[in-house]
C-alpha cells in the first residue's frame, strides 16, 4: 500500500502544480491518472498547441508546459500512478482514504485532492450516419500532431475556442482550410474570431457559416465533406480531414458515486478554501463548480495554492502555517 500526504487524483497541470504548492509546505504527494503519462488534457489531445495566458509566457506549447512544470516539482519527488483509474474510496479508522484504482493498487492518505479536469471525457460528435466509418481514416476528435496536416486539405467544424484556435493555427500549416459553423455568431474569443475573418477576407481560409457537414463520402479515406448551407442547399467540399470541434463530453466516472456534492457533471466546492461537502477531500481545476467558476489553467493554479494550505491545517492541526515567499525562502526539496 502506497501512503503519502495528498493524494491527487488527475496529473493535469493543476494536479501537477499542486505538488510544487505541497512541497513549499513539506507535504509529500501522489498523483493518479487514467492517462498513460501525466499533462491531463495538454498532453493528450493538444501538446502541440501554443498557450497565451500563462502569465510570464506570451506563448507556450502545451508539452511544454507540462515539461516545465515536471521540471519545477522534480525536487519534490512525487509519486505517479498512471493508466489506472481512481475507482473507490473508503474511510478508515483513523479517518484517513483508502483509494482503489482500476488495477488494484491502494493509496492510503489524510487528504484528497480531485484535480482530474473534465474527468473521463469523450469527443462530441455530429449526427453524421457514416461518421464511424472515416474515423482514423480521415475524420480526427483531437489534434495531436498539427504535421499531419501540413499541405493537406482540412475541413474544420465547431464554433468554440478550439474550433476557431486550430483553423487559425492551420492556416499556416494545411494546404487548404475551411472552416463552418451552423450559425453567423461565435462563441469564441472575440480576438479569435477577429482573425479568422481576417484570414477568410484576405483569401487564407474558406469560412462558411449557416452550414453543417451532413454527409461523408470516400472509399476507405476520407475524399469529400458534403455541407448543408443554410442558403446554397448542398455543397461538396474535396479535403483530406474533416475535424469536428464540438468540445468534450465530460463523465465524472466513478468519482460520480464518491458522495459528493455535483451539479451538471461538476463537484461543488466552498471558495474558502476548495472543499467539498466531505471533510478532507477537496476538487480544483475545471473538474469544480462555484460562482463565478472560469475554466482556466490559471484559475487552477489559485485554486490549489489556496487548497494546499487548508490541507496542511488539516494534516497538522497542532502546528502553526508561517507563509513565506519563495523569493525569502529558496525552494528546498525533499
Amino acid at each position: 500500500m502506497i501512503k503519502t500526504d495528498i493524494l491527487i487524483i488527475g496529473a493535469g497541470p493543476v494536479g501537477l502544480f499542486t505538488v510544487f504548492e505541497a512541497g513549499l509546505v513539506q507535504l509529500r504527494c501522489h498523483l493518479v491518472d487514467a492517462l498513460p503519462q501525466p499533462g491531463g488534457q495538454l498532453s493528450e489531445i493538444y501538446p502541440k498547441k501554443p498557450i497565451y495566458d500563462i502569465p510570464g509566457y506570451p506563448s507556450i506549447l502545451a508539452q511544454e508546459l507540462v515539461d516545465n512544470l515536471m521540471e519545477q516539482i522534480a525536487p519534490f519527488k512525487p509519486g505517479f500512478t498512471l493508466g489506472e483509474r481512481a475507482e473507490s474510496i473508503a474511510r478508515l479508522e483513523d479517518g484517513s482514504f483508502l483509494l482503489t484504482t482500476s488495477r488494484g493498487t491502494e493509496i492510503n492518505a489524510p487528504v484528497i485532492a480531485i484535480a482530474g479536469g473534465l474527468g473521463c471525457f469523450e469527443p462530441r460528435k455530429p449526427p453524421i450516419s457514416n461518421l464511424s466509418q472515416f474515423e482514423d481514416k480521415g475524420v480526427d476528435y483531437i489534434i495531436r500532431d498539427p504535421e499531419a496536416y501540413r499541405n493537406k486539405r482540412v475541413v474544420v467544424a465547431g464554433g468554440g475556442d478550439s474550433a476557431l484556435d486550430w483553423t487559425i493555427y492551420l492556416a499556416d500549416v494545411a494546404e487548404e482550410v475551411t472552416l463552418i459553423h451552423r450559425r453567423k455568431e461565435f462563441r469564441a474569443a472575440p480576438d479569435s474570431v477577429e482573425k479568422a475573418f481576417q484570414l477568410a477576407e484576405s483569401g487564407r481560409i474558406r469560412l462558411l457559416t449557416d452550414s453543417q457537414a451532413i454527409g461523408l463520402k470516400g472509399n476507405g479515406k476520407l475524399t469529400d465533406v458534403v455541407i448543408k448551407h443554410k442558403t446554397e442547399g448542398e455543397l461538396v467540399q474535396a479535403t483530406d480531414h474533416f475535424i469536428p470541434l464540438f468540445g468534450l463530453s465530460p463523465k465524472l466516472g466513478p468519482i460520480a458515486d464518491w458522495g459528493l456534492n455535483i451539479s451538471k457533471n461538476a463537484i461543488e466546492v466552498d471558495t474558502l478554501d476548495y472543499s467539498t461537502n466531505v471533510p478532507g477531500i477537496y476538487a480544483i481545476g475545471d473538474i469544480n463548480t462555484y460562482e463565478g467558476k472560469l475554466k482556466l489553467i490559471l484559475c487552477g493554479f489559485h485554486e490549489a495554492t489556496l487548497m494546499v494550505q487548508s490541507a496542511y491545517k488539516r494534516i497538522n492541526p497542532e502546528k502553526k502555517l508561517s507563509f513565506k515567499y519563495t523569493t525569502v525562502n529558496g525552494v528546498n526539496g525533499f
